[in-house]
């Protein structure tokens, strides 16, 4: 593959940058709320399964008190 010079490197990507389809800023924090809602309900998962095998383990080898 030949190499570009570097003003043709640019040209090039400013070209395929503008073929990018950006979203808008409402599109943006509707995704960024998404995501920290489904992170937080992940978290909720996690703790809840993890306490649940936590207290089947003390109940079957009576650890932990």
């Amino acid at each position: 593959m030949p190499k570009a010079s570097p003003g043709q490197f640019v040209r090039e990507v400013r070209r395929e940058t503008a073929k990018v389809t950006w979203p808008s800023r409402k599109e943006t924090g509707i995704s960024t709320a998404m995501v920290f809602i489904m992170v937080f309900l992940a978290a909720l998962f996690f703790f809840f399964v993890d306490w649940m095998m936590a207290s089947g383990v003390k109940v079957i080898f009576g650890l932990g008190g």
